[in-house]
């Protein structure tokens, strides 16, 4: 590898400190030597900066969703263009490891509107490991695993709607003490999803003790975040409380109308465990809607036993009828405890290509046009596309979304879906919109502590010990951006579109964008927790 220079560069740190000036050699992946601006000698490459520009840690994703998109899409633009050298996947209770042949089947349809469902693609890996060792033949950023809580309940409980016994708990926590002995970081829930959902406080506790004996970090999609949001929050306090585990709140929001000025109580919550020594920290992505399944509204009875079940409950008119009580009059567990609001729910992608026609509109609006309920196209479009719809929510409030961002422990997540014809522009601007929308234009962070949010910050929730901060013997994960024209510039109307301001981003010390445009480089790796050494390489 060539020994690269950034000459006489301002310097944001990651560690939220103010910036300075200076030289930074790179040799062999790492950063060798830093030093005041004309330090370091000649020998090496000089890169070429815009001026006004700054020297970064690479950005890290806390919640991406780039479980096989990094396999199958080599150049994993929406990343890489955005700065990202980092993500953190195996997200929201269910991936594909560790997983038997049974349980691949069901994730494979079940969260097709998150990864996609490529029919020809080698699915060979079983364990943990053997994805890790997968990942490691070559992605672009580096990514690290989290534990899918609902894919363990899949392989020892299955997908019914049930308690789990002692055996199949301690049988739950062996596969998942493996899997942290194997690399993993911690574990993530998906408490909307099946079968994650059905998974009682106790048996949530028996696994965050595992993982706090293995120093990984719990990160749950809670039970709600409309009408029992702040239960929700104060159930997953209690778990870290009660076992010692440490906290990861993803996407940590509180939506629907419910909650609007609420996220204050949610921070005071935060606060009061923080002060009982309770280690809490959170993600959130700067935008209003977020973004699922079509199938995510479903009540939770209706989806026990998987897919195929599901399905079946849609073609009995008397299943039909509760279902849209529940979700019409009611309130889904599935929707948060609130009713759905049809004028919210934007279909973002669809897996068969018959209905792109609906890509774009709102249930409501398809309806409208119908002359039919919005259930009745709710449940057409979940039949004829198997399950397989995305969908935007647009449910969000700015006020809470400025006061998470600004909380002690927060940090930056995207949780963008990388299918579909309009996914959310989270997926492809999230980290610039940080930097643009809220540092430049509106002031609610400052520049380096912004950057600390999204690079320091999060490097020590994962016990990285060398990313993160641009520190002479780390790795080399590294963006220059100028402040003054970094900017996101995906749309919801057009949201697979490369931010703009950001020149050159490395990953292991090689250039993965020079210029603004990707290299094609794939210097990523595999990040393993080492549980002896507490730490991740």
């Amino acid at each position: 590898m060539t020994d690269l220079l950034f000459r006489d560069i301002a310097i944001v740190d990651g560690t939220g400190g103010p910036r300075t000036r200076g030289d930074v050699l790179i040799r062999d992946g790492r950063i060798a030597e830093t030093g005041p601006p004309g330090a370091i000698g000649p020998g090496a490459k000089v890169l070429p900066v815009a001026p006004g520009s700054v020297l970064a840690p690479g950005f890290i994703d806390m919640h991406a969703h780039s479980d096989l998109a990094l396999l199958t899409d080599p150049g994993h633009l929406p990343k890489i263009t955005q700065g990202v050298t980092t993500e953190v996947i195996g997200q929201d209770g269910l991936s594909y490891a560790p997983i038997d042949d049974a349980a691949l089947a069901v994730v494979r349809r079940q969260i097709a509107g998150w990864n996609g469902n490529p029919a020809d693609f080698d699915f060979s890996w079983r364990t943990v490991a053997q994805y890790l060792d997968r990942l490691d033949e070559g992605i672009t950023p580096n990514a690290a695993y989290l534990v899918p809580q609902g894919t363990l309940r899949l392989l020892v409980v299955g997908s019914e709607q049930r308690a789990a016994t002692t055996a199949e708990i301690d049988r739950m926590c062996a596969l998942l003490a493996q899997s942290l002995d194997e690399g993993a970081v911690g574990m993530s829930s998906g408490l909307t999803y099946t079968p994650g959902m059905y998974a009682d406080t106790g048996e949530l506790a028996a696994l965050c003790s595992v993982v706090a004996a293995y120093g990984g970090f719990y990160a749950p999609h809670t039970r709600s975040y409309g009408a029992g949001a702040l239960e929700a929050y104060a159930e997953m306090v209690g778990l870290a409380e009660s076992t010692g585990c440490a906290l990861h709140l993803t996407h940590a929001t509180m939506n629907f109308g419910v909650n609007r000025g609420r996220a204050p109580e949610l921070l005071a919550l935060l606060a009061r465990a923080r002060a009982d020594g309770c280690d809490i920290t959170l993600d959130t992505y700067p935008y209003l809607p977020g973004s699922t399944t079509l199938s995510a509204l479903l009540p939770s009875w209706a989806m026990s036993g998987g897919p195929d079940a599901a399905l079946a409950r849609l073609d009995d008119p008397a299943e039909r009828a509760r279902i849209t009580a529940d979700v019409d009059v009611n309130g889904s567990d599935g929707c948060h405890g609130v009713t759905v609001e049809w004028e919210t729910i934007q279909i973002s992608g669809v897996g068969d290509d018959a209905l792109a026609e609906h890509v774009g509109r709102t249930v409501a609006e398809i309806a409208a046009d119908r002359g039919a309920a919005p259930a009745e196209v709710f449940f057409d479009l979940l039949r004829r596309d198997q399950l397989a719809t995305t969908i935007l929510q647009h449910v969000g409030h700015e006020e809470n979304v400025r006061a998470i961002m600004v909380d002690p422990g927060h940090m930056g997540g995207s949780d963008g879906l990388l299918v579909g014809a309009r996914p959310h522009p989270r997926a492809w601007g999230t980290f610039p919109r940080y930097l643009s929308r809220y540092v430049r234009e509106l002031g609610v962070l400052g520049l380096e502590e912004c950057v600390h949010h999204l690079t320091g910050r999060p490097a020590a929730r994962l016990r990285l010990a060398d990313r993160g901060l641009v520190r002479t013997g780390y790795a080399a994960d590294l963006v220059v951006f100028d402040p003054a024209t970094i900017h996101d510039t995906a749309t919801f109307e057009h949201p697979q579109q490369q931010a703009r301001g950001i020149q050159h981003v490395l990953v292991n010390g090689e250039l993965a964008v020079a210029d603004g445009a990707a290299t094609g480089a794939r210097a990523g790796r595999a990040l393993r927790m080492d549980a002896t050494r507490q730490e991740t390489r």
